[in-house]
């Protein structure tokens, strides 16, 4: 069924206007001469304009997070998670049209929009929860009458740099732990979705200030990638946390990582799927796919490999191929169409480029890729997802293409054999195996199994969970967020020690005659 989208009700509901300023503390807006246009991969038109920040309007934002900090750190965790938790109830009434705008502005589809948004919410709720478990542990000291413990407090400014595949998401799993830590938040979002982080910074902006809370709390800066290294150069930013290329990530780690800040970095994937004889080849199927095509393979844990054991190799070829003749390629808001199109053309080029290489280096494209014409794809954004038979050392196949390509890997023997293909890349997110055997599914999750951060047993590499650290190992940075205990990398940690006598051993027993 086909969904319109009244854009002018959407951004009505959201207080996005045609213009926008681009930089805010919370209520207060700035706006430069320069600014961005929004064009929508969907259908190539105009949806807005945001203006850039500019060196002045950053000091603002930085003098006033700086300011907030001060007064926000103070509030107890709780009540924090109060603020958060109203963030999480707005997200909830705004869903529909915050959802409708990730899609047309993304070109990602609807379900997919509207379920970033819960995220967004799921999130919320989650760091409500930890804001009442920011715990540390005590420990027994080894001198006698003392007594040790470690705590963790707010850390400051964190800086988030997010990507367009996920506009609103990444940016809510930074910020609603963040300010249940006690910290203050500046996001640049992705220039190709500036409204998205309008919207966002509107709701947040009302709830703050319901509760009569500084201005600072929340900061939005919009601009390339000159904005971006302003924040990255910032030494009162305490915490980077950046979300995108590879290439980005070590610019970013380089320059925090000169003035011994910290990082929190998700970078690139190149995500396998080992298949074993005793694989479900029907499982397996529907997993490939929707790693493969899903957000047009544009997710940083889309499945770009699929690592095939030789005995069962042409049956899953076959079945590949018939669900690939199967995919509706178009408009992302009409749900009979299973992919929408790239974020632009420069992305276009990229899918064009890999296939151009894989047969180059001798792959075979066994599903055609091309570039669709016609009404229904006026942006020239819109590609066929494609498969090739390759190799795993082609350089073309070793690097992220952000792109619905997806290569056919055989392995032969055993099933260390097909692991040491799934590590032989330098990126390390998101992998899978698909199998019945229970050995085979362990020595997978062992410690010479797979080498990501994710490792999934009998589902696909595409996706995440709220309640699970999510990040990877070696190219993808090695930061996390979200679950378990990623809070910890938004707080600092202290170690005390208390005495409670009236004297004062020394170490390595010194003694002064006083």
């Amino acid at each position: 069924m086909k969904q319109e989208i009244n854009l002018v009700s959407v951004l009505k509901s959201l207080n996005i206007k045609q213009n926008n300023a681009g930089t805010s503390t919370g209520s207060k807006w700035m706006a430069s001469k320069n600014n961005i246009v929004s064009l929508s991969p969907v259908d190539g038109k105009k949806i807005g304009s945001v203006t850039t920040t500019t060196g002045k309007e950053f000091e603002s934002v930085m003098a006033s997070a700086t300011s907030a900090f001060k007064e926000w750190r103070l509030i107890p965790a709780p009540k924090r998670g109060e603020i958060v938790r109203q963030f999480g109830d707005q997200l909830r009434t705004l869903k529909d049209p915050l959802g409708k705008l990730v899609s047309y502005e993304m070109g990602k589809s609807l379900q997919e929009g509207l379920g970033e948004v819960q995220e967004m919410i799921d999130i919320c709720d989650f760091a409500v929860g930890l804001s009442r478990q920011l715990h540390g542990f005590t420990m027994h000291s080894e001198r006698p009458g003392h007594r040790m413990y470690e705590q963790y407090h707010p850390l400051g400014v964190v800086g988030i740099i997010s990507a367009f595949n996920f506009p609103v998401a990444v940016w809510a799993w930074n910020t609603a732990l963040a300010w249940v830590c006690g910290d203050v938040c500046v996001w640049k979002p992705s220039e190709k979705t500036p409204l998205c982080g309008i919207a966002c910074q509107k709701i947040i902006a009302n709830v703050l200030a319901k509760n009569n809370l500084p201005e600072g709390i929340s900061c939005l800066i919009n601009g390339d990638y000159s904005v971006g290294e302003l924040i990255t150069n910032d030494s009162r930013a305490r915490l980077i946390s950046a979300t995108g290329s590879t290439k980005m990530g070590k610019i970013v780690a380089k320059t925090v990582g000169e003035r011994l800040g910290k990082c929190l970095l998700e970078l690139g994937g190149n995500n396998a799927i080992i298949v074993t004889p005793e694989a479900d080849i029907k499982m397996t199927v529907i997993g490939a796919v929707f790693g493969a095509v899903g957000t047009a393979g544009q997710r940083c844990t889309s499945t770009r490999r699929l690592i095939v054991h030789e005995s069962i190799y042409d049956d899953l070829k076959s079945a590949l191929i018939s669900a690939y003749d199967q995919i509706q390629v178009g408009n992302p808001l009409d749900e009979k169409n299973h992919v929408g199109p790239l974020i632009d053309e420069d992305a276009v080029k990229s899918y064009l480029k890999a296939l151009i290489d894989v047969e180059k280096e001798g792959g075979n494209i066994i599903v055609p890729g091309e570039v669709l014409s016609g009404d229904e794809y006026l942006s020239g954004c819109y590609v066929k997802p494609a498969i090739a038979e390759a190799k795993n050392n082609y350089k073309v196949v070793q690097r992220e293409t952000f792109a619905p390509v997806l290569y056919l890997l055989k392995y032969s023997g055993s099933i260390e054999n097909a692991i040491m293909l799934q590590n032989d890349v330098k990126q390390g997110l998101s992998s899978a195996i698909m199998t019945g055997s229970l050995r085979e599914a362990e020595l997978f999750l062992s410690h010479s199994g797979s080498d990501c951060g994710i490792a999934n047993v009998n589902i696909g590499t595409s996706g995440a969970e709220i309640g699970g650290a999510f990040g990877g190992e070696k190219d993808t940075g090695g930061g996390r967020e979200s679950g378990s205990d990623a809070w910890k990398i938004y707080m600092r940690r202290q170690t005390n020690t208390i005495n409670y006598t009236k004297k004062l051993p020394l170490a390595q027993g010194i003694e002064f005659k006083l």
